[in-house]
């Protein structure tokens, strides 16, 4: 795992297309914005693997 820090209104890319840079810090909650093709699916861990999980259970 690459573990990076970063301050508001700072970025990060992945390859040339994604871009990551985090909007407020309060508290314990990070808001990031995320650029990225609409070609390319972005979801919450949480509603990933729910969406995972749903997709496996419609194959069985």
């Amino acid at each position: 795992m690459l573990v990076l820090s970063r301050r508001v209104d700072e970025s990060l890319l992945i390859d040339k297309d994604i871009k990551i840079t985090v909007l407020d810090i309060k508290g314990g909650q990070v808001r990031l914005g995320i650029t990225a093709p609409e070609s390319i699916k972005i979801h919450r861990e949480e509603v990933f693997n729910r969406i995972q999980e749903e997709s496996s259970e419609e194959e069985d």
